[in-house]
């Protein structure tokens, strides 16, 4: 079988649709370019659910990813790969790890912040309702970031005055266009917060999970279960994983439902709920288009007889795999919210599945419900083909999302 030339995976996501469907026509997996780094991209639902779940495949890149150490002194996403925190972790390692964490996402954690995530969303609402009739509102900036980074803020113990500072610097690691000056000046600037964060915690612990992580730390003292790195980095995941995606989600799902007038509706006249706007955009729009890195412990047999060899990487194609045909039918490019099958990959899938998904469904429901309930003739101010995207080969959001708020409908 003649190689294929490797498609270079566009940094700033410019056509993400064209892309993926490029990825799916080359087959169930294809070699890419990721910003310099040769990865095979897995587009395939069924095969990406195998590699997902298989004990070949790790995302330890020091252990084994052969070219980690070339790779990330001159590489601008060294930070998604050089983290040591349950995100990179294989084996015993994700498992003690991901053992600390649940709880701070357990069902009855969840429900105890139902009321605060309510209440953040009616104050921003009622923000928006305060503006000038007529005068563009930006929903990124005033209801999809915001709601995200307080409910993290709180779960996490976040200053509120250091809330904005960690927003600038997490968009930072999901723009696949900063040089590597500018991405490491970035996660040295993210790691500083940080600092900041663990010294304020230490000096005055609260009911939060920095504290009961520090708590750990330091209770069972150097070499325990938890090292200063592991700390640092697993508060970076959290917080970062816990605002980024969810503000896309929002992001997407308020462009499709004004971009849909017959999916909204559906939603009006009963024929489908919140949730089920929710899980559609999941699937039809996920916060993360592609997300680095695993690696194959052995060589890995593809059904077109192809192979992933041993230590190489593997980029997994959440957005393309979610609208396979072969999974969704003709079908699969359309925004549909009485789809019977909505299942999806956005929260990942096997034991690195997104603990944070109950946490992140109930934000995005709340405030699509609450927006929509208040401004029922809401609408975009500008076309829809000028929304323009993250500048991400990762992130799957706009730059801005203007609308104009009414409260009445028409």
């Amino acid at each position: 079988m003649s190689e294929q030339p490797i498609i270079v995976l566009d940094p700033a996501g410019t056509d993400r649709h064209a892309e993926y469907r490029a990825l799916r026509e080359r087959g169930p997996a294809t070699r890419v370019d990721v910003l310099g780094v040769t990865a095979w991209s897995v587009s395939d639902p069924v095969l990406l659910k195998e590699l997902l779940t298989s004990s070949q495949v790790s995302k330890d890149a020091r252990a084994h990813w052969p070219a980690f150490a070339e790779t990330v002194a001159t590489w601008p996403l060294a930070l998604w790969v050089a983290v040591n925190n349950m995100f990179t972790a294989y084996g015993g390692d994700h498992r003690r790890l991901r053992r600390m964490i649940a709880p701070a996402f357990s069902a009855r954690r969840i429900q105890d912040l139902r009321a605060s995530v309510e209440k953040v969303v009616s104050e921003l609402v009622d923000g928006l309702a305060a503006r000038p009739v007529g005068e563009p509102v930006d929903l990124r900036t005033e209801l999809a970031y915001p709601l995200p980074i307080a409910v993290i803020g709180r779960l996490m113990g976040v200053p509120e005055d250091q809330l904005d500072g960690f927003r600038s610097k997490v968009d930072g690691v999901f723009d696949t266009t900063l040089t590597v000056e500018q991405a490491t000046a970035n996660t040295a600037a993210l790691y500083e917060a940080l600092g900041r964060l663990i010294a304020a915690k230490r000096a005055q612990p609260g009911d939060d999970m920095t504290s009961l992580l520090l708590a750990t730390r330091d209770e069972e003292g150097d070499g325990g279960r938890l090292s200063d790195e592991e700390l640092r980095d697993t508060l970076l995941l959290m917080i970062s994983a816990g605002y980024d995606t969810t503000v896309n989600v929002i992001d997407q799902a308020i462009t499709a439902l004004l971009t849909h007038p017959e999916q909204l509706a559906h939603l009006r006249e009963g024929r489908a709920d919140w949730n089920d706007v929710v899980e559609e955009t999941l699937r039809h729009e996920p916060a993360v288009k592609h997300i680095p890195m695993r690696y194959a412990l052995a060589d890995i047999p593809l059904p077109d007889g192809q192979k992933i060899a041993r230590g190489e990487a593997i980029l997994v194609s959440f957005a393309p795999a979610n609208r396979h045909p072969d999974w969704h039918g003709e079908t699969a490019d359309d925004f549909d919210v009485t789809r019977t099958a909505k299942e999806h990959l956005a929260f990942g899938h096997g034991v690195h599945f997104c603990l944070g998904a109950p946490l992140a469904r109930l934000e995005i429901a709340t405030a699509l419900r609450q927006l929509f309930d208040r401004f029922p003739g809401i609408s975009l101010a500008v076309p829809a083909e000028d929304l323009l995207p993250l500048p991400s080969l990762i992130s799957n959001g706009h730059q801005t999302l203007p609308v104009h708020l009414h409260p009445t409908a028409g």
